[in-house]
């Protein structure tokens, strides 16, 4: 028998991890990700890396996408990763905006990180590698 499933909106939480309050860039992905669908979890400014993943956790999200300004990517992201792991949270897409330098790209996807978009990436190219990347099974419901 095979039963009737259909699929929810995908979930994503919007974060700004460390102590960078410039936050209108997440708060504008936030609403094109809204808009083309999705719900979306905005955490606000001066997240740890215990309230992203504690919030992801909670709010059984598909995604997270953070936004970070202050250079402090590669000591948080790590730390992220790390506590996702401890909490055997491994089938969520992980994405990171803001001021990436590209020297750092390489190490940011080594740790799992699987998005990294720059100042000036178009909400649709965001939308599109969520929709894309998403796991599917993640999606179903049964009706």
């Amino acid at each position: 028998m095979v039963e009737n499933q259909t699929a929810r909106p995908i979930r994503v939480l919007v974060a700004k991890p460390g102590l960078d309050g410039h936050d209108r860039g997440a708060k504008i992905i936030a609403r094109a990700l809204r808009d083309a669908g999705m719900e979306v979890i905005y955490t606000g400014i001066r997240q740890t890396p215990e309230m992203i993943v504690e919030a992801a956790i909670q709010e059984d999200v598909d995604a997270i996408l953070m936004s970070i300004l202050s250079g402090a990517h590669m000591a948080l992201f790590p730390k992220i990763i790390e506590l996702l792991k401890q909490n055997e949270v491994d089938d969520i897409l992980i994405a990171a905006g803001g001021i990436l330098p590209d020297e750092d790209i390489p190490a940011i996807k080594q740790m799992g990180i699987q998005g990294c978009f720059g100042p000036g990436t178009s909400t649709e190219e965001i939308i599109s590698f969520v929709r894309n990347n998403i796991q599917g099974e993640r999606l179903s419901v049964e009706a």
